[in-house]
């Protein structure tokens, strides 16, 4: 199953600050398909912790964002149209930024991504 994840709402990042990412959840791995205003790598790996989602880097698995009550693990969901809080902890000694998260589309087809980034594990 692949997501794909609007973030928002970072206004005291950027005022624009937006990110979509592809979430890919049998995989564990994520990438970035358009962003303004917020530094993201362009791939990394996806963890879940007590119902949240943790983005992370391609290396690192200190969080990028927190996707919190986005469970990947929940065999019923995600859904399209899911909402919820994000937690924006990239500026590592700052203080954590609210934003939201949105689930726009679950693609339940087995099918290779447009850039295939993480499709086998390298970066490229």
């Amino acid at each position: 199953m692949r997501l794909t994840v609007h973030l928002d709402t970072f206004d005291r990042v950027h005022p624009m600050a937006f990110a979509i990412l592809w979430l890919d959840k049998d995989t564990r791995q994520w990438s970035r398909e358009g962003h303004q205003g917020l530094d993201l790598p362009e791939w990394g790996a996806l963890h879940v912790d007590c119902g949240n989602t943790l983005v992370c880097g391609p290396h690192d698995a200190t969080p990028v964002c927190v996707l919190e009550g986005l469970d990947l693990n929940d065999c019923s969901g995600p859904f399209e149209g899911e909402t919820g809080r994000a937690q924006w902890c990239a500026d590592r000694g700052r203080i954590l930024m609210t934003g939201h998260w949105h689930v726009q589309c679950v693609d339940n087809e087995q099918a290779q991504p447009e850039h295939g980034l993480f499709a086998a594990g390298d970066e490229a």
